[in-house]
């Protein structure tokens, strides 16, 4: 069984209608976030590396459509029209690491209608959850001013995989490292991590932990100090540290308590053993806020190991997002709802030095210094080129965070950039609006009413196919 299945039940109902009723015209969905989430004043968008992966090995197979047929109680044959469909379109998207905001689309797929339609829930599943991942992680390493930021992660994350995605994305943004090994070894990751409490307990005493967590582990280490006693810990760590001659590119690490205060303190006793260069490193449950706290009281700590709350973006844990269809057949479409109206047509987003972005018909031409964000990355179903590697992300990140006003950049009540939209967008809007009012709505709730419409074709203008029931 493929991933086919990983999707909503009302995908495979709506995509063996359209293919009953013959509706496979070209359809451009459009991904995007109505609303940032509290205390954000932009997006990362990440995860469409994983999109693409999927994208580019969809099918539905025999054991795919006996799935479909079992949860939606119809017999094999009325699911059979699904049978071997791939995706066969085109994506045009902002490459991972783009710096994004509220209603801009995060990627367009135009395909025939039912392949575009039975993936939307996978790529907003993918989508969603990498992009407030990142967003989070980027923040961290904003809080952090230059110091080093790793993913302790795994063990709190919502599975295992997306773990793996929290340090790929944390990685994106600028974290050093990360805890995860097998996330590590797959995406060339440093590979980080000290003790655990249970090791300095299994032992008679801290020191003999200390001493024995040296000899079998070559190169520097971090002693983790916060067992018993922090600062009697930190003096015997000094201790061992000095004896073994290990100072140079070791740490300790403080994991509870007071962590500014005992940072300082441990600072002080390992200055005064002549351990100058031996580095803090500072966990437990730290978050952004924590560690803008920590920067701002000028802690001494070199490296912030953050986990928890980070791989589940816990204060923003979800996004606002939307996968809608803009156009069909070349008809420009649009919805109505209120709170959720959305825009017809092909997209794209221009980033202009210096002024708002704008978000404008996929068809127009770029402002003067302007940067079109949405890029092709897949036509006919197949990658235009090969995977970027991760520094092309986080050079990515680098400029579009640079380019942000400093409000934008706040970790606490920012004020998040708002896109313009083009005259040429606006116009069509407006256009697509009066058409639903005037010959859409039933009569008494459009302007004027009264008017009787005529029956008419499926939007493909194509005739039913057969053998659907």
């Amino acid at each position: 069984m493929s991933r086919a299945t990983s999707t909503d039940l009302y995908e495979v109902t709506m995509a063996r209608s359209y293919l009953c009723e013959g509706m496979t015209g070209p359809a451009t969905f459009s991904l995007f976030v109505r609303k940032l989430p509290p205390d954000r004043g932009f997006l990362v968008c990440a995860g469409l590396e994983s999109v693409l992966d999927f994208l580019t090995a969809y099918q539905v197979e025999t054991e795919d459509v006996a799935v479909f047929a079992s949860v939606t109680g119809r017999r094999y044959e009325d699911l059979e029209p699904l049978l071997g469909l791939r995706f066969e379109g085109e994506v045009r998207a902002m490459p991972e690491g783009t710096v994004a905001l509220a209603d801009e689309p995060l990627l367009e797929i135009t395909a025939p209608l039912p392949q575009a339609q039975l993936v939307e829930t996978y790529v907003l599943n993918q989508v969603n959850h990498q992009t407030a991942v990142a967003s989070k992680c980027a923040r961290c390493v904003l809080a952090a001013a230059g110091q080093a930021v790793v993913d302790f992660s795994l063990r709190r994350t919502h599975g295992i995989e997306a773990g793996h995605q929290a340090a790929r994305l944390g990685a994106m943004v600028g974290f050093t490292g990360t805890s995860d090994v097998a996330a590590a070894y797959a995406e060339g990751l440093t590979a980080v991590g000290t003790m655990a409490h249970s090791y300095v307990e299994a032992f008679g005493t801290e020191e003999a932990a200390f001493r024995a967590f040296a000899r079998s582990c070559p190169g520097p280490v971090t002693l983790l100090v916060d067992t018993y006693d922090t600062l009697a810990g930190v003096e015997t760590a000094a201790k061992v540290l000095r004896d073994l001659g290990l100072g140079p590119g070791c740490a300790i690490r403080l994991d509870s308590g007071d962590l500014g205060a005992l940072a300082e303190q441990a600072r002080a006793v390992l200055d005064g053993a002549g351990l100058q260069e031996t580095r803090i490193v500072a966990s437990g449950g730290l978050d952004e806020f924590a560690v803008d706290e920590l920067v701002r009281a000028g802690a001494p700590i070199d490296t912030f190991a953050v986990g928890t709350r980070i791989g589940v973006s816990a204060d923003a844990p979800y996004l606002d997002s939307a996968y809608k269809l803009v156009e069909f057949d070349g008809r420009p479409v649009m919805k109505l709802s209120s709170a959720k109206v959305t825009a017809p047509g092909r997209k794209q987003v221009f980033r202009r030095p210096g002024q708002a972005d704008l978000v404008a018909l996929a068809d127009e031409r770029p402002p003067p210094g302007a940067t079109a964000l949405l890029e092709p990355v897949m036509r006919e179903g197949r990658r235009t080129s090969p995977p970027p590697g991760p520094a092309d992300a986080r050079e990515r990140f680098a400029d579009g965070l640079a380019a942000l006003p400093p409000r934008a950049r706040a970790l606490r009540a920012p004020t998040a950039p708002t896109a313009e939209i083009s005259e040429r967008l606006g116009s069509l809007t407006a256009e697509v609006r009066r058409h639903i009012e005037t010959h859409l709505l039933p009569d008494g709730h459009r302007p004027g009413g009264g008017a009787e419409h005529a029956d008419r074709p499926s939007a493909s203008g194509r005739a039913p196919a057969g053998g659907c029931r």
